[in-house]
């Protein structure tokens, strides 16, 4: 009979989510890096080298991926005659390995899980309590699936109650475009079909442990179903033109997973979630012989080229920029930005709507008047860092306080990831800003560009608190001009003419 001790597992834990925070796995640096050979679009192609450059990047320096350092899940398959020499819950040991994993001093990851969501919505300040599923299964052995998920892809997880009749494949490409870009295409997409509505979730997050193989199916052809399920709905959904980030391209998914089960003969549930270009899980067994070992991928199985500035690329200077300056940058414009930018995401946008709803004074010398705000919740910095990985968060999260931003304290421009809402883009045109955005999955090489961190204000908000970066040569991309022009809508139409005609 195999044992497992407890701080066999909680080391294992740990180190598999210290792992896959700074390693994609080798199938899906594989799958972008063909993304990026058959990419056509200029903006999708070059957003894809940034995300294979970021990973290069993570990979070396064992820094993370994203910012967003995940909410994690652990799905347990337990030999029933296993034993364990523990004192503590299979999830309590499992939430020790979070918190170790989280908090640890070389490679500390972002703490984004908050208790009490309802009201008081407070941080652990560890990033526990974990997901955590089990089951029981013949056998002495443990298999273990560790998942740590972004909220920009949770956040996109869907559930649809068809009726038997209904098809599947229009449902999914229904819903796809809806989703937005939030989820930082291109990924894979978990799809979970039959069961009762939770049983369709859970396995639509299964899906997302499978390794990439879309291509090898698709040379092989499809033998049952499911497989030529997979591949129709790959096809369609990547002829839909969404792209690299929602820009408009040739690739929105690189691989399409199914799951299915028996459902009601009145029912059929359909799930959906997303991966993002983050892509972080990891699978592995125990068998009582210590803590599992990881061996780093194979590193040199990322693309030769790197992502670097275009040589025409346009440089500006926001300390010198003013409002009327923004009608000259061109929507799909890069842009390196240099100069002082603020951050501020939900929670500061809150207290700030706060502020003005009760005409109050912003704190100490924050002032809002002609700056950028930069939607992120950046990692600690460790070592020489001015600040850790700070890659963009979803924007449309913040459109409900846009026009207090713009019109109350004087925003001239945003900076974050994916679409906006119309509402934010008729403010946005109204007061002649500007979107930009930058490069979801991209957070340590924008983390580059960061070259001072200042706190000025709400500092009880921990990550979600306002700094003042100073940063050099920042890439973004020009979203929405000051004509109220979305590169989303843009990009996506033309993009899926193309395809539709090809």
């Amino acid at each position: 009979m195999n044992v497992i001790k407890k701080n066999d597992f909680i080391l294992s834990i740990a180190n598999a989510l210290q792992y896959i925070s700074y390693y994609h796995s080798e199938d899906f640096i594989l799958a972008m890096s063909r993304a990026f050979e058959v990419e056509k679009s200029p903006a999708a192609k070059d957003a894809i080298l940034q995300i294979l450059t970021n990973s290069k990047l993570s990979a070396y320096g064992n820094r993370p991926i994203c910012q967003d350092t995940g909410i994690v899940t652990v799905f347990i398959k337990q030999g029933m005659n296993l034993r364990w020499e523990s004192d503590e819950t299979v999830e309590e040991m499992i939430n020790q390995g979070v918190r170790q994993a989280y908090l640890d001093e070389n490679n500390p990851l972002r703490a984004s899980i908050v208790q009490n969501p309802i009201l008081e919505r407070i941080n652990t300040k560890d990033n526990s309590p974990a997901v955590v599923y089990t089951s029981l299964v013949p056998g002495d052995g443990l298999d273990v699936s560790v998942a740590a998920k972004g909220a920009g892809s949770e956040n996109k997880a869907l559930l649809g109650m068809l009726n038997p009749s209904d098809s599947i494949v229009d449902f999914i490409l229904d819903e796809i475009p809806k989703m937005g870009a939030g989820w930082c295409p291109p990924g894979v997409l978990g799809i979970g079909v039959g069961g009762t509505a939770d049983k369709a979730m859970i396995m639509a997050k299964e899906c997302l442990f499978e390794s990439i193989n879309i291509q090898k199916l698709i040379r092989k052809g499809p033998s049952n179903n499911i497989e030529n399920l997979r591949v129709e709905l790959y096809e369609k959904i990547n002829r839909l033109g969404i792209g690299a980030q929602g820009l408009g391209g040739m690739t929105t998914v690189l691989d399409v997973k199914i799951k299915e089960y028996p459902t009601h003969a009145a029912s059929l549930p359909v799930a959906i979630i997303p991966n993002c270009a983050a892509n972080r899980h990891i699978h592995f067994k125990m068998q009582g012989e210590g803590p599992i070992k990881l061996k780093p991928p194979n590193l040199e199985i990322w693309p030769k080229a790197v992502w670097t500035p275009q040589e025409n690329i346009t440089r500006v200077n926001l300390d010198t920029l003013e409002k009327n300056d923004l009608g000259q940058f061109k929507l799909g414009q890069n842009l390196l930005l240099s100069g002082k930018i603020l951050t501020a995401r939900d929670a500061a946008h809150k207290k700030l709507k706060e502020l003005a709803d009760n005409n109050q004074t912003l704190p100490g010398n924050l002032n809002l008047k002609n700056r950028f705000i930069y939607y992120v919740g950046p990692v600690d910095p460790v070592g020489n860092e001015v600040v850790g990985p700070a890659g963009p968060t979803t924007s449309s999260r913040m459109d409900k306080y846009s026009s207090i931003i713009l019109e109350d304290y004087g925003v001239i421009g945003m900076i974050g990831k994916a679409e906006r809402g119309k509402e934010t883009i008729n403010c946005i045109k109204k007061n002649k800003a500007i979107y930009l955005i930058a490069v979801g999955g991209s957070a340590y090489l924008i983390s580059q560009a960061i070259k001072s961190s200042k706190l000025i204000a709400f500092p009880e908000l921990g990550m979600e608190a306002i700094y003042e970066f100073e940063v050099k040569d920042m890439p973004v991309t020009l979203a929405i001009n000051t004509d109220g022009d979305s590169l989303h809508e843009e990009g996506v139409k033309k993009w899926k003419a193309v395809l539709m005609e090809s």
